[in-house]
């Protein structure tokens, strides 16, 4: 078995520099030349892999068959959800069935401002990231907004800051999944360590976006908006991300808010209606058919049966109780002696065919079977989502490819033995590197498994909890996807802002700051004060 090398080039800088060289090139392609991901992602793997062959000598095989087996794992893992995710966002979509829903959300939100943004930017953009994430929250939901009198430049950063929560479980959980493979952390116990974090970061968010559209007036009418909303997500997400696993905290977060403040404000709203920036309203009359139909609770269970049948099964399948996820057919693994635990270190692909995506596979034919759609129908939603994500599909591939090179090669081992000697200061690095790696690179998925490896061998050398440091990373992601070029560029294509991402990532600049801020606070919360929640 292949022997790891720390510090091939005998000068700990120059082993680091070398280390770091196709991530470097990585964020250059992405960020400076803005060559397309996967791309981008084939030539830093193919730097990558001259480098672990020709400076940390690893075995050319053992070399190709782990870029073999990252890629498989990042197809399987990610790709294998978030397609049948995007497919069920899809079918709803062309079907008409999600035009119905939005029109009862926005029946639902009535006239006052500060209940719209939380209803729909809050509540329903979770929703919409937990089931598809890329930015399309942001695409579904600024037009929502601009319809309701907001700016549209407002409007992108009213969706894109209350989209800061649910990123880390977006897309199905793919980001933590996708964590944990390229890690071996368990997923199960980074869902809960996330989930602990991400409880905390959703305190603020409500409180931000209630500010943004009606300043400080408006904020002190509404301040129980800002703490139901929320709490609600908490009560929502929490539980769900530490006893259900990864996939479905944000979806049930999402629900949890959303009929909790459905509530809420028909016993409580602001006395004075106000409307973007804080002008008082007066309510207008709704239509009378309209509003008897869309008060009807049986209509309200028609247009939510998608999401309740999606929910049921997925649960049921991928809980703690079923065994569906852990029936394996196939193991690929080549492994490596890590120079740092002197373990070993495997490359495996694991060919589970009854996964969390085979569960929303089955959920979507559930759906079928409720809205019955018509042959061309399916044949548009097939076609819109491979035009939509072919190019996502193989960014999963490569950059998970890229990601086990760097792990198998020592790589990732060199790197974090040279983060290491900054000390204890890292952790309060640990959430700004994962910030800077999705504000290049746009994806925390991508983020994970670019520095997921690195996190957590830099906290085993630190002795710091296990989970600590790769959490952090990926709530540090979360928090900078609103200044993500690649999540801009998808955000915007429905608002005015089309190929003026660099006007609207220098607008949502300052509030993420302010995120990030707040992020480390809560990071040295949990270091000093309760650093077994993040423990194994």
């Amino acid at each position: 078995m292949f022997e790891q090398v720390l510090n091939p080039a005998g000068t700990l800088w120059l082993t680091v520099s070398l280390a770091l060289a196709p991530l470097v090139v990585l964020l250059f392609l992405l960020a400076v030349l803005r060559i397309t991901a996967w791309l981008a992602a084939i030539l830093s793997g193919a730097m990558a892999i001259l480098l672990g062959i020709l400076v940390w000598h690893a075995p050319l095989a053992g070399t190709f068959e782990s870029y073999l087996y990252g890629g498989l794992t990042g197809a399987w893992v990610i790709d294998w959800i978030t397609f049948w995710g995007l497919i069920l966002f899809n079918t709803l979509v062309l079907t008409g069935e999600f035009d119905r829903f939005k029109d009862w959300l926005i029946h639902h939100a009535t006239a006052d401002i500060r209940i719209q943004t939380i209803l729909l930017g809050w509540a329903f953009g979770a929703l919409l990231e937990g089931l598809v994430g890329f930015g399309y929250p942001w695409a579904v939901v600024v037009p929502i907004l601009v319809g309701l009198g907001i700016a549209d430049l407002e409007a992108i950063r009213v969706a894109a800051l209350a989209n800061n929560a649910p990123v880390s479980f977006g897309a199905l959980g793919a980001p933590i999944l996708g964590l944990a493979a390229v890690t071996g952390l368990p997923a199960y116990s980074l869902s809960a360590s996330i989930g602990n974090i991400v409880a905390l970061l959703a305190l603020l968010p409500p409180w931000i976006l209630i500010f943004l559209v009606s300043g400080k007036e408006g904020t002190l009418e509404a301040w129980p908006l800002a703490i139901v909303g929320s709490v609600s997500y908490v009560l929502g997400q929490w539980p769900v991300a530490h006893f259900l696993g990864p996939y479905l905290p944000d979806v049930s977060g999402a629900l949890v808010s959303f009929w909790v403040l459905f509530l809420f404000v028909k016993l409580w709203r602001p006395k004075t209606i106000r409307g973007f920036g804080g002008a008082a309203l007066q309510a207008k009359p709704l239509e009378p058919s309209k509003a008897k139909q869309w008060s009807s609770p049986r209509y309200a269970f028609t247009v939510w049966i998608p999401f309740i049948a999606f929910v049921l099964i997925v649960v049921a399948w991928t809980g703690p109780w079923s065994p569906l996820p852990a029936i394996s057919l196939l193991k690929l693994s080549v492994s490596a002696t890590s120079a740092v635990t002197h373990q070993a270190v495997p490359s495996a692909f694991n060919f589970n065919p009854l996964s969390g995506g085979t569960s929303i596979l089955v959920s979507w034919l559930a759906i079928l079977s409720i809205l019955r759609p018509g042959a061309r129908t399916v044949a548009g939603v097939f076609l819109r989502t491979f035009k939509q994500m072919w190019g996502a599909l193989l960014v999963a591939f490569f950059i998970f490819a890229l990601a086990y090179i760097f792990a198998y090669t020592g790589m990732a081992n060199s790197l974090a033995y040279g983060f290491s000697k900054i000390g204890l200061f890292f952790v309060v690095l640990a959430p700004v590197l994962g910030w800077i790696g999705v504000a290049l690179s746009g994806s925390n998925t991508s983020t994970n498994a670019m520095f997921g490896p690195v996190q957590a061998v830099a906290g085993t050398l630190l002795k710091l909890p296990a989970l600590l440091l790769p959490s952090f990373n990926s709530v540090g992601a979360e928090v900078g996807k609103p200044i993500a070029p690649q999540t801009a560029s998808v955000g915007v294509s429905t608002s005015k802002y089309v190929r003026s991402e660099g006007e609207v990532i220098r607008h949502n600049m300052s509030w993420t700051l302010v995120m990030l801020a707040y992020l480390v606070l809560i990071d040295l919360f949990f270091y000093y004060l309760f650093p077994h929640s993040m423990a194994l």
